[in-house]
């Protein structure tokens, strides 16, 4: 089946269990699926835009309301919706670092927010890891002794995740907050792998910025964000443009100058509103999630030679999973090898593994039913059997 010609029709969530562990939580809603047919064209949602002709104003489609429930679900004070998680980094980054500043990230640190520290000059700076695969409160500050010690001043802003997209691991965000904030450092929560996914409150947590993925975690459309702040942050990165031409002398109302104007404009945004009830359930039910995930864990971890590289108990769906001792051994002797594996899962109706892979990988169990996660689980043993693999049953 074919869209046009040349593009084949995507059928990878209809046909199979997915566990590719960024796309887990964009599953599109049918309610999204049926906003994009209705808002497909461009300018789509701006129909009935009006003075001031700002994005977060229109009222049909309620997006104005849209902002204001962000705002509310992340227990902030202002939220706006961006195309995807880095474009929100780069509008604090833009807000927040001049040239030559340094600015703290971590060693797990996803490569967009080194990105965006490096399009505005700013240095990125790594927090390290413990040797448990954790940022902590210690570490922050014994990077930012560091950084004064040598630059002679704070960092201007600090990133931090809540799970990281290596090892899903949950690391220190209200501690480490709490001590870049004795030094006057804004922090932004970077919660890709977890607005949307599980509870998100940023007060409580003691951040400055939440920045979420809306393709990663929301159900929505690529690309499509969020970035939320509070009240006494919000006058700096959602700064209101001031330029006016020299020949005309034309001004530009309120756009945001971060933002450049609007942000979505027709079927991300529509997409993420039409999942958005949809979303702010299931984060209710995110014990549920681990209790699958861990089934697949368990799994895994009977499969002798195999090591589950992130921290256990898990407390996220995402997984890194060391196979070298185990499907890489038949790797070796197998003639499709390292491709035996992703070829023996999609004979059972799973994708989602890099073709190749028996070394190192990750996994993601979000959003799969107990039969799906159970079938899942079953062939990782059988497959590992088949082959000579001992199991601990």
């Amino acid at each position: 089946m074919r869209c046009t010609g040349r593009i084949e029709t995507r059928q990878v969530e209809e046909l199979y269990i997915n566990i590719d562990p960024i796309q887990a939580g964009g599953r599109l809603t049918s309610d999204a699926m049926k906003a994009i047919i209705a808002y497909g064209d461009g300018y789509s949602v701006c129909d009935h835009c009006r003075k001031p002709f700002r994005l977060d104003f229109i009222k049909t489609p309620p997006v104005d309301q849209f902002h204001r429930e962000l705002a509310t679900f992340l227990n902030m004070d202002i939220a706006r919706v961006v195309p995807g998680a880095r474009r929100g980094f780069q509008a604090i980054a833009g807000a927040y670092v001049g040239r030559g500043d340094p600015v703290l990230l971590t060693a797990l640190s996803h490569y967009t927010e080194f990105l965006a520290v490096e399009a505005v000059g700013g240095m990125p700076l790594e927090i390290a890891k413990s040797t448990s695969g954790h940022i902590t409160a210690d570490a922050a500050a014994d990077k930012i002794e560091e950084v004064k010690s040598v630059y002679g001043r704070n960092p201007s802003l600090l990133f931090i995740d809540h799970f990281d997209y290596q090892f899903g691991n949950e690391h220190e965000v209200k501690g480490v907050a709490k001590v870049a904030h004795q030094y006057d450092i804004p922090v932004l929560y970077n919660g890709a792998y977890s607005v949307g996914i599980l509870p998100v409150d940023g007060k409580e947590l003691g951040v400055d910025f939440v920045v979420g993925s809306g393709h990663k975690s929301m159900a929505s459309p690529a690309p499509s964000g969020v970035l939320a702040t509070t009240s006494e942050r919000a006058n700096e990165v959602l700064r209101t443009t001031a330029s006016r031409g020299d020949v005309t002398g034309r001004t530009f109302g309120i756009k945001e100058v971060e933002m450049m104007g609007c942000t979505l404009m027709g079927v991300t945004l529509m997409g993420m509103m039409a999942s958005f009830p949809t979303v702010r359930d299931r984060v209710k039910r995110w014990s549920r999630e681990l209790e699958m995930g861990e089934i697949v864990v368990q799994a895994l971890r009977s499969i002798e030679g195999t090591r589950i590289l992130s921290e256990y108990p898990r407390k996220h769906t995402l997984t890194r999973v060391d196979t070298r001792e185990s499907f890489d051994i038949i790797a070796q002797k197998h003639k499709k090898k390292g491709y035996f594996l992703s070829s023996a899962l999609k004979d059972r109706g799973i994708v989602g593994l890099i073709p190749g892979a028996t070394k190192v990988w990750k996994f993601n169990t979000y959003g799969l039913s107990e039969r799906q996660v159970q079938h899942l689980a079953d062939a990782f043993v059988e497959i590992a059997e088949e082959n000579g693999l001992a199991v601990s049953r």
